[in-house]
């Protein structure tokens, strides 16, 4: 079988080979990646895998019709909206994820991100740096304040783990009801009742037609003047320009983001750039030390048990 990595998988060279030895002892053939290819690079090594692994890269009708032999893709990542789904679907391709392998990473920024806002830590760093004092430095304490948690998957859910150990209260909506959820204390409730009754909104809902602009001007209006929205999920679930005039405006406190609907950099003109009380980072939750090698067990485990017959961590196409 001819196993063909498209991108690196962002571990020790000695780590990825050691993970890579047993397939190659089993006769497989495989072409390892360890830094990043050129789109004739990728069209040359797809046209004879009947495997791929790739990561966060958009794979595409364009890319896909060179590859003609390709039976299985391993996704080295949680969601999988840069796949052309249905052209794999199309070519009878399998697709894999490697769902959880970031869970609490991704938890983790979700909190580090709402105490950044509450507690203003990059302007107080400004101030120290420019020899000032903390006079007009807003602050609030995150104990106490009403999470509204927006999709209770496994990160989701995670993230409520840690809103509650800081004593928060949890509400939430989701397209399925987790008793996990109810045993946090969670309480169910309509999106707009949310974000009527939430100091903190956290997303955590896939891309899908249904959630693009989940977030848009109408639903911004509901939420507190004095909330915050976070954004560990997908860019395109909200509204950016909505949001940008939300927050200049002063209709809600601040706002999160980690996730951008083009993958930074982003452009010079990004409303997000210029908005107030914006806090960006480019699409780092998923990435510690520890996920990445996580995640690349998780990608060959895909492709080993493949072989053996079994699709793991299926993607519905």
């Amino acid at each position: 079988m001819n196993i063909v990595m498209l991108e690196p998988l962002d571990v020790p060279r000695a780590y990825l080979d050691d993970l890579l030895a047993p397939l190659i002892k089993q006769g497989h053939q495989v072409v390892a990646c360890h830094e990043a290819l050129t789109d004739a690079q990728k069209q040359e090594r797809v046209a004879d895998a009947q495997a791929l692994i790739i990561a966060n890269g958009k794979l595409g009708e364009e890319l896909l019709s060179h590859a003609r032999q390709l039976q299985y893709i391993s996704v080295a990542f949680t969601g999988t909206d840069h796949l052309d789904k249905k052209a794999c679907e199309r070519r009878g391709i399998k697709v894999s994820n490697a769902s959880g392998y970031s869970t609490l990473d991704v938890a983790e920024l979700t909190i580090a991100l709402t105490i950044s806002l509450l507690r203003s830590i990059l302007p107080a760093d400004a101030r120290v740096r420019a020899q000032q004092i903390k006079a007009g430095l807003p602050a609030n304490r995150l104990h106490g304040k009403t999470v509204g948690i927006i999709g209770t998957g496994a990160i989701g859910l995670r993230a409520a783990e840690l809103f509650r150990a800081f004593g928060c209260e949890l509400l939430a909506t989701s397209r399925t009801e987790h008793s996990q959820a109810k045993a946090l204390g969670m309480k169910y409730v309509p999106l707009d009742v949310l974000l009527r009754e939430s100091d903190i909104v956290s997303l955590h809902t896939p891309l899908t037609e249904e959630t693009r602009h989940l977030i848009g001007e109408d639903q911004l209006a509901m939420m507190k003047k004095t909330a915050v929205l976070i954004n560990c999920a997908r860019g395109a679930v909200v509204d950016t320009a909505a949001l940008a005039k939300a927050l200049n405006a002063g209709d809600i406190a601040g706002a999160a983001f980690d996730v951008f609907e083009n993958e930074p950099p982003i452009a010079a003109d990004h409303p997000l750039l210029h908005a107030r009380n914006a806090l960006l980072t480019p699409h780092i939750a998923f990435y510690t030390k520890e996920s990445m090698k996580d995640r690349a067990v998780v990608a060959i485990d895909n492709v080993t048990q493949w072989l053996d017959g079994k699709h793991v961590r299926p993607v519905a196409l």
